[in-house]
């Protein structure tokens, strides 16, 4: 009796060029971030030689003495902790609740308000740098951190986040139940609907986190002396035509990253389950 013939299994080169293309991507996506580190660790002279060095160097005191005596960064980034935070907290409760009276209250006008409201995503921030500048100077809130965490306080992208996750994953029998058994409107709000929207709550958390922690725009409008710098304002204004410290510089943006590299990581699954919520509803 012969043997059955040994079979080689066949490479899957579709399912190869797929992680070669995953793996391709990936590197792309690191490799700034990984350069960013070695360069804060490197003088001028040799970040720009060619070619450049892939490997950290023996230079971070200095670049980060230079960093300290150039600018107050860590003042600077504690006036980015401050505003990303009370922001980021303002933006949640506010979102919700309106997302919550979008989602679960009929009332005259409901369709027509929350079609307006999307509207005003569809205009161009760069159309409100003048009337926003105007009406700060008239408060008399310029260089104040209120002229930011103030106006931050919702957004359209917010409550339309929350009116929709609310809406497909809390069913309005438990609402119409609480209600039955005397909870007040705030007191839902509080016991039902916030525990159960904690993933769209971690997304819209950590998106508005990192959009007012790398907001540039409003800070450069509103703020005036270094103290009140933000940490990318302050990073901004070492750079110069010809006497830019580049290792100085580099080693500011990666302090500057890094506790948003340590946020993404602790909320990360946190997110996926945010922006993938109701896909598989039905």
């Amino acid at each position: 009796m012969t043997a059955a013939p040994t079979r080689t299994p066949r490479l899957d080169t579709r399912r190869i060029g797929a992680y070669l293309l995953i793996f391709l991507g990936a590197l792309l996506t690191v490799a700034p971030f990984y350069f960013m580190f070695v360069f804060a660790t490197h003088t001028r002279t040799d970040i720009f030689h060619l070619p450049p060095p892939a490997w950290f160097g023996s230079n971070l005191d200095e670049n980060y003495r230079s960093l300290v005596e150039r600018v107050p960064f860590w003042r600077n980034l504690w006036n980015s902790l401050y505003l990303a935070v009370l922001t980021t907290g303002f933006t949640l409760f506010f979102c919700t609740l309106a997302g919550y009276a979008f989602a679960m209250f009929s009332f005259k006008g409901r369709e027509a308000l929350f079609g307006l409201l999307l509207a005003t995503m569809l205009i161009p921030g760069t159309l409100n740098i003048v009337p926003f500048a105007l009406i700060m100077q008239a408060l008399g809130w310029i260089d104040q951190p209120r002229a930011l965490w103030v106006p931050g306080m919702a957004s359209a992208f917010g409550i339309f986040l929350m009116r929709q996750y609310i809406g497909s994953s809390i069913p309005r029998e438990l609402v119409e139940a609480a209600r039955i058994d005397g909870a007040t409107e705030f007191g839902i709000f509080r016991r039902v609907i916030v525990p159960l929207t904690g993933p769209a709550m971690a997304t819209l958390g950590l998106v508005t986190f990192v959009q007012s922690w790398n907001g540039f725009l409003g800070p450069l409008i509103i703020f005036r002396t270094a103290e009140t710098f933000t940490a990318p304002l302050a990073l901004r204004s070492m750079q110069g035509i010809a006497n830019t410290d580049w290792g100085a510089l580099m080693c500011g943006v990666a302090l500057t990253v890094v506790p948003l590299l340590i946020l993404f990581a602790l909320a990360s699954r946190q997110l996926i389950e945010g922006l993938t919520a109701g896909a598989t509803k039905g």
